[in-house]
């Protein structure tokens, strides 16, 4: 099982395809958000993502206890959501050129639509998938749209219960689109590690019977290089230039640095998870002839008894195994044996 995004092939027999998440990182300025662009480009990920909608498209410019974040919220604790938006978007004549420097770089590039105008404008670009995030995989005719473009979607499900990420699933499959990477999620944030519950990562692949990956908000690069020894395939984390100069996300945003590092680390993590098999590697070959052995470890005459002092267990191979020991002792050569000699059953 694999899903194409651009050039990129995505699957277990694959690198892991690392997804850097601008968000609202930009802090406004279009300038940044192209040296983000820059910045992930020389990191090696494979992808950099946006988000599209403007602050109508998204909410409504109503301030009451419904439209506003909670006190307790640790970022955005009391904020409007009308105004938190008109600060975080990406005003969509930046997609343009955005779009354009990633490709550029030979990044794939693309962005969560949050409603149909939306996948009008990413279409015109010729995005290569759409991004389903955490809050919109209950808009199942938004899903509907994007899978009919025939483009890949990546889902991510943060919030989201088996029924939910069941009918998104299903409604993007009859809609004719079977490419689908469905993402582990945890849509707070920062997210707690211990919220992550990676060890569900391949009852999400059961269930859905699609390729799965993880969308990260927790600190540092344990949780995605854990979520790829279980199986996921893509990792989605924000980026930012530098977490002190603020912004929205940039909380749980990974430097160019850290992103280099996680995309490193990732990769290994695949590398390392080999084959269902246990034994001796290639590489362990010359290991294999350092091993310990019975050798004879000062000249020996014939008759002469085995002595824990002439026959000793030392490396490298070629004699008897060490545990033969209890066997020979005692028993006489049958012939001279010089110092350095591998004990074989022939001389005694």
């Amino acid at each position: 099982m694999s899903v194409r995004i651009g050039k990129h092939e995505i699957g277990p027999e694959h690198p892991p395809f690392v997804i850097a998440e601008v968000s609202g990182n930009h802090n406004g300025e279009l300038d940044r958000a192209l040296a983000i662009v820059d910045a992930v480009a020389a990191t090696g990920a494979q992808a950099v993502k946006l988000q599209t909608y403007r602050p109508d498209t998204i909410t409504i410019d109503v301030d009451g206890p419904a439209f506003r974040l909670s006190d307790e919220h640790e970022l955005w604790g009391g904020q409007n959501l009308y105004q938190l938006y008109e600060r975080a978007h990406t005003p969509w004549e930046w997609h343009e050129p955005l779009f354009r420097r990633a490709r550029e770089h030979g990044l794939e590039v693309f962005s969560s639509p949050f409603d149909p105008t939306a996948v009008e404008l990413l279409e015109s670009l010729d995005a290569p998938a759409y991004k389903i995030a955490s809050s919109e995989i209950v808009d199942l005719p938004l899903i509907e749209l994007c899978a009919r473009t025939g483009k890949p979607l990546v889902i991510s499900t943060g919030m989201a219960s088996v029924a939910e990420i069941d009918a998104a699933v299903r409604t993007a499959r009859e809609a004719g689109n079977d490419q689908l990477i469905v993402l582990g999620c945890t849509a707070s944030y920062p997210a707690a590690p211990e919220e992550s519950n990676l060890r569900g990562l391949p009852v999400l692949a059961s269930v859905t019977d699609s390729l799965v990956g993880l969308s990260d908000h927790t600190p540092g690069l344990g949780a995605p290089v854990a979520a790829v020894a279980l199986g996921a395939c893509a990792i989605e984390k924000h980026v930012t230039l530098s977490r002190d100069d603020g912004g929205v996300d940039s909380a749980f945003s990974l430097e160019p640095a850290e992103l280099a590092a996680l995309v490193t680390e990732t990769r290994r993590a695949w590398q390392a998870l080999g084959r269902p098999v246990i034994g001796p590697k290639d590489s362990e070959r010359e290991g294999l002839r350092l091993r310990r052995s019975l050798y004879v470890v000062e000249d020996v005459r014939a008759g002469e008894a085995v002595t824990e002092r002439n026959v000793r267990s030392i490396r490298p191979a070629g004699g008897l195994a060490p545990a033969e020991i209890t066997t020979v002792l005692g028993r006489s050569f049958r012939v001279d044996a010089p110092k350095g000699t591998p004990l074989t059953w022939d001389l005694l």
